[in-house]
């Protein structure tokens, strides 16, 4: 749209906040204070989105076993080509104090295990290394059997069929992947530099770590991070971040059930320069480090016939510095009944775990970390069913990096990407009508580029509602439109989520940096609620469209996903498919950001146009067909809703009927989805000369 559009209004003025983070980095060694390099160059990731993810287990699974069955033929250990034991899998700006020597878990201990009694709590404790923060969401792994055996896969050992070689799955931007690490571990003087157990002959823990490093490029990556990262790449789940100052007063609540529900937590105290960075606080609390949060309880407290919450947070560090209420031996333990204190103990199975009440929780930590399954509300009972649709993108200098909204002459040339609202859903926390909608922009590579000087950029996004406009928005809309939505704040985190309550409609969301001219790679996410309980058939629907097409669908999944729903549904109608032109309408009509892909949400809403032009089509195939005169074809259109001149209507009787002037099916569903494009970019055309 042109300046004319806009003749006379006044600019509008929109207020960005943005918050910068030190990461939670502290540990027991000295080199965590290494001060954050330099903004730097871009990484190019290759993200491939996982469509069907048991077929790729058994690539994932057939590729170890190869390898791991290849040199126990030869028996000879495996030795990792692409993660080698010597520096550089160690540091990549200074060389180790310490003289390290990698060595097997053999050549270490007598009879090496690789889990003992399963894998849990007591077997991750923090070395010479400032990765508190991926500690802690381990520790939280350990909660979750099942969660922790998709990321270690058990059926590994230093006996049978051992090889040295070991592997893990992490998720990663959009697909679970399979990493594959030799058993070659950093020593000094016969122990374990980094992450060790505290049995001396246990190793999960520690070739976790090293699977992970090498996923990034090396140990030093791992140094200093906020945990919520490395809960994302166990899990995949969607995360949410809390400042405690300003929580929802129902935060207890919300935690309890994140932890029924198998969410990952932990917490910290925010750290604001470099000098701040290990010190502790007045009860012994430390400053820049993570702590995992095990679990919730409610006592009570017998005298003041009254109920006290309860805490319980874990130190990687292996040992606890908590010197307030609730610590060893304080006197508040006298204060609940025999039954509750005897729980309570019997739940703290190490040393390093220590408990305090939920207000002092709040009063000390500063931020809160969590890693839900699933998006659905923790504030209400209801499991919901989602629609998941994926972006990846770009910021580009002298391009697309636009940076944010405080930025109006460059901002419009930030990627674009559609979104359509279709379907309210009846929210339990307002119970007003509108559509639920998690938006997640993640930061790709930062932390593997670490050695060319990158860090994570400041991010965030803003959503506006828009007018059906399939061209890249320019300058001026954004200059007199204001965001329908916006995340609370820009931050230096790999993912920044939001959850929306918007009305139906169509939107534009606008990823960007919080300075222009910054270059990264993201993915974005959209998750729409699915408001409705689903019915056998939806649920069939569903199916068939994720195992042939995955979290979009593209011209070849539309035409085997009709092969197997489309009229099959309708026994009436003898119909072969639709053809590849009718197809191509169909991805014309509903792909609203170009991308020449359908998420299941668009999907399903061409689907039920198409049902409904199907009963119309029904109603005039009297003598059951599958075609139509070209005569009924005019009553067709009129049942439908489109009303025409007398000229379109020979146009279509030329060009869709055959020589017998019959309409088939297919012909049928093209030429009404052409008409319902027509009629929508019409429809768009009269609001921008309202505007």
């Amino acid at each position: 749209m042109g300046d004319e559009t806009y003749k006379g209004k006044v600019p509008l003025v929109e207020d960005t906040k943005v918050k910068v983070l030190y990461e939670t980095q502290a540990s027991a060694g000295p080199d965590d204070k290494a001060e954050y390099p330099p903004a730097g160059t871009n990484s190019i990731y290759s993200a491939i989105l996982s469509r069907n993810e048991a077929v790729k287990d058994a690539k994932r699974l057939k590729t170890f076993l190869e390898l791991r069955d290849k040199y126990v033929k030869k028996k000879v250990v495996f030795e990792d080509p692409l993660f080698p034991a010597n520096d550089s899998s160690l540091f990549y700006s200074h060389k180790s104090a310490m003289k390290i020597e990698w060595k097997r878990p053999s050549e270490i201990c007598e009879n090496p295990q690789f889990i003992i009694d399963g894998a849990n709590r007591t077997d991750i404790c923090q070395g010479e290394l400032g990765d508190c923060w991926l500690l802690a969401a381990i520790a939280c792994l350990t909660v979750n059997e099942k969660l922790l055996y998709r990321v270690i896969p058990p059926d590994q050992s230093f006996t049978e069929n051992y090889a040295g070689i070991f592997h893990f799955q992490f998720w990663r931007y959009g697909e679970w992947i399979d990493v594959v690490v030799d058993d070659r571990i950093p020593t000094c003087n016969n122990k374990l530099v980094f992450t060790k157990s505290f049995r001396n002959n246990e190793f999960w823990s520690a070739l976790l770590e090293k699977a992970y490093a090498k996923l990034h490029g090396s140990y030093e990556a791992l140094k200093g991070g906020n945990t919520l990262e490395a809960m994302e790449d166990f899990t995949g789940g969607v995360t949410e971040f809390f400042e405690l100052s300003e929580a929802p007063k129902d935060l207890y609540s919300i935690m309890r059930k994140a932890l029924q529900r198998g969410s990952l937590m932990g917490c910290s105290i925010d750290v604001f320069s470099a000098s701040e960075l290990e010190s502790r606080t007045d009860l012994g609390l430390v400053r820049g480090h993570a702590y995992s949060i095990i679990g919730l309880e409610e006592c009570d407290e017998v005298a003041k016939n009254t109920k006290v919450r309860l805490i319980r947070l874990r130190n990687p560090w292996g040992f606890v510095l908590w010197k307030g209420p609730w610590s060893v031996n304080s006197k508040e333990w006298s204060t609940i009944s025999t039954a509750d204190r005897e729980n309570l103990k019997k739940q703290t199975i190490e040393t390093s775990e220590f408990w305090m009440s939920f207000d002092d929780f709040k009063r000390n930590f500063t931020k809160l970390e969590m890693c839900n399954l699933t998006p659905d509300t923790l504030q209400c009972d209801e499991r919901h069913s989602w629609t998941v649709s994926v972006n990846e993108g770009r910021w580009v200098r002298g391009s697309s990096a636009g940076g944010c909204r405080n930025f109006p002459e460059t901002f419009w040339t930030n990627p674009q990407y559609r979104l359509k609202l279709y379907e309210e859903d009846d929210d339990p926390e307002d119970g007003n009508m509108a559509c639920t909608l998690v938006v997640a922009l993640m930061q790709k590579g930062r932390r593997m580029q670490r050695h060319q000087g990158a860090r994570f950029l400041t991010i965030g996004f803003s959503i506006y509602q828009m007018c059906g406009q399939n061209q890249h928005l320019q300058k001026d809309f954004f200059l007199y439109t204001a965001s329908k939505a916006k995340c609370k704040t820009y931050i230096n985190l790999r993912e920044v989520t939001e959850r929306f309550r918007l009305p139906p409609g169509e939107y534009v969301i606008i990823p960007t940096t919080f300075q222009p001219h910054q270059e990264g790679e993201f993915i974005l996410r959209r998750k729409l609620l699915e408001p409705e309980e689903e019915t056998e058939e939806e649920k069939q629907f569903r199916a068939i469209y994720e195992q042939i097409a995955g979290h979009y669908c593209r011209l070849p999944h539309l035409l085997v996903i009709h092969t197997k729903l489309s009229v099959s549904t309708d026994s009436e109608i003898k119909a072969e498919g639709f053809s590849l032109e009718t197809c191509r309408s169909m991805i014309a009509l509903m792909d609203t950001d170009g991308t020449g892909k359908l998420n299941l949400q668009e999907f399903k809403h061409l689907w039920r146009k198409i049902k409904a032009w199907q009963l119309i089509f029904k109603r005039y195939d009297k003598d059951k067909t599958c075609s139509i005169s070209s005569f009924e074809m005019r009553n067709a259109v009129n049942d439908a809703g489109f009303h025409l001149n007398n000229q379109l209507y020979d146009i279509i009787a030329m060009r869709y009927a055959d020589e017998h002037l019959n309409i088939n099916f297919d012909s049928y569903i093209c030429c009404f989805v052409r008409l319902e494009g027509m009629f929508s970019k019409y429809q768009e055309i009269c609001q921008l000369k309202m505007i």
